[in-house]
């Protein structure tokens, strides 16, 4: 008898469990979809290319990577990372000082 008792117990706080995740899927999903969009590789303001390009080329030279103009698909991962790590190291410090008032 207990052991039915605990089953139905258990059946019941699982439908409950689903139904609340199911209900909370929809919102999920809405928000995820929101918190992937800024991580897309579009700029955001296009106007910024020309300079984050030059950046780019910058900072592999000073890094001593080969980058040439085009395909670069034969660098390797961790090289190409550097280059956006410091790229962004860059970007935060430059920001650090516009907000500042270091400029």
């Amino acid at each position: 008898m207990y052991q039915n008792m605990n089953q139905n117990a258990n059946q019941s706080m699982n439908q409950n469990a689903n139904v609340g995740m199911n209900q909370n899927a929809g919102q999920g999903m809405n928000t995820q979809s929101q918190n992937n969009s800024g991580r897309s590789n579009r700029t955001v303001v296009p106007e910024a290319k020309g300079a984050l390009n030059q950046m780019k080329y910058e900072i592999a030279s000073e890094l001593g990577i080969n980058l040439k103009q085009g395909y670069n698909g034969d660098l390797p991962s961790r090289q190409a990372g550097y280059i956006g790590g410091y790229m962004t190291k860059r970007l935060v410090e430059q920001a650090e000082r516009a907000m500042s008032g270091q400029a």
